[in-house]
């Protein structure tokens, strides 16, 4: 049987006794499924006793105490809090952690200059160049002129990517030189544009306290709107973990192929999510984010088993170690339930049924709020991500698409494949034995 989280409270709580701490009171910044996923998994560590959250969604309040805030460092002064972790991208660019370090409060999270890895794509691709990490190659265009002339040296397709921040979804593959330009026009510049590589795309996260790094399980995003990996690029409508997506040696060579050098040239302290492309010749980083990922964290935080506060401590703190994740060896897979019309224009305000009481299914919250008579509404593109555990791949998605048959919404989407890339490796791996 695999170990749960009170299963390893003994020895968890002796490490962190040893530190000399009361339990942590914890404020989670952000909106989103994966910030409840954050506040779920925390609600479960011995390490915390109080959770606040800014500012939340109501998925959340069931679990922590959400405020409507966004002075972060002025409400965690007023709450005393002992630890923050920040969810979302873009207070990371803007400096938070900067702000809560000069002020003395244990933040985990990357520094501004550190965050430019995720908030700008130029930055991120000549440090890249500069430090000898796998990538695409890659031109950058300022103006639509030099995004023309750059087409003509690329095979097709070939990738354009916006600079700045653009929540997942600022990112177009060209098919041909028509479909180029079509983009360069929709686009903000300065642009990035690269080769396209040929692969499995593959989400490896790790946590870092500047000295070391500690790999969360293998994840797998699902970017496109539409069954098939159709359709626009979307902030992901589902992710699955299994284990069986990186071998042990394929582990070893990012880490030391990718986030060893960063970490060498950085001291980079947080969540560093490399969004590889595994090909033929090895691993080749597609982008790095500076957080964890939406929906990746979902799956994790169910693969998880020890005291996830403990770890977020350890990292703010300089004082992490390889012990500090263990894992439950069963799959897990998230599906997102997104209004309809998402990534493009979509209605909200719709009102959502059939989310409670699932035996073996969470649901996380995303995009939804109460209404001033405590209906549960919809209020984003992403409203909901559906995620369980499985004795195997297969297992996990039955669970999740039979919790889905559930719930309702007025325009309800979703990808009916996700985790079904996964599955050829359970075959691979029988034939083997």
């Amino acid at each position: 049987m695999a170990p749960t989280d009170h299963d390893n409270f003994t020895t968890l709580f002796h490490c962190y006794d040893c530190i000399g701490r009361k339990r942590l009171k914890v404020l989670v910044i952000g909106s989103g499924g994966r910030e409840h996923a954050i506040a779920w998994k925390l609600s479960r560590s011995p390490s915390i006793s109080k959770i606040y959250a800014a500012p939340g969604n109501p998925g959340i309040a069931t679990i922590a105490e959400c405020l409507e805030r966004t002075d972060y460092l002025a409400l965690a002064k007023e709450l005393a809090i002992d630890l923050a972790v920040v969810g979302p991208e873009a207070p990371l660019v803007a400096g938070v952690v900067d702000q809560f370090r000069a002020a003395g409060i244990p933040i985990v999270g990357p520094t501004a200059e550190c965050a430019q890895l995720e908030g700008s794509k130029l930055y991120s691709k000549r440090f890249m160049e500069r430090i000898g990490i796998p990538t695409a190659r890659f031109v950058t265009a300022t103006n639509r002129q030099q995004a023309q002339d750059a087409f003509h040296l690329f095979n097709y397709p070939l990738v354009l990517k916006t600079d700045g921040l653009a929540a997942g979804k600022g990112v177009i593959i060209a098919q041909n030189l028509a479909e180029s330009r079509e983009a360069a026009a929709q686009l903000n510049y300065p642009l990035v544009i690269e080769e396209f590589l040929v692969g499995e795309e593959v989400s490896f996260i790790v946590l870092s306290d500047g000295k070391t790094a500690v790999p969360f399980e293998p994840s797998q995003d699902h970017k496109t709107a539409f069954d098939g990996d159709t359709g626009p690029n979307t902030g992901g409508m589902g992710a699955y973990s299994d284990s069986l997506i990186l071998t042990m040696a394929q582990r070893e060579e990012v880490m030391r192929l990718i986030i060893e050098p960063v970490l060498a040239e950085t001291g980079f302290t947080g969540f560093l999510y490399a969004g590889l492309m595994m090909t033929g010749t090895g691993p080749k980083v597609l982008e790095f984010n500076v957080r964890m990922g939406d929906p990746e964290t979902q799956p994790l935080m169910m693969r998880m088993t020890s005291d996830f506060g403990l770890a977020l401590f350890a990292a703010a703190t300089g004082t992490l170690q390889p012990g500090h994740f263990k894992w439950d060896p069963r799959p897990s897979t998230c599906v997102v339930l997104a209004s309809g019309g998402y990534p493009g224009a979509f209605p909200t305000g719709f009102a959502i049924t059939g989310i409670d009481d699932f035996e073996n299914a969470i649901v996380f919250h995303a995009g939804t709020k109460r209404t001033q008579f405590s209906e549960l509404v919809t209020s984003g593109g992403r409203v909901l991500g559906v995620t369980a555990l499985g004795n195997n791949l297969k297992s996990s998605m039955d669970v999740v698409y039979t919790a889905i048959q559930k719930i309702h919404f007025s325009g309800m989407q979703y990808r009916k494949d996700i985790g079904a890339k996964g599955l050829r490796r359970y075959n691979v791996e029988e034939q083997g034995t």
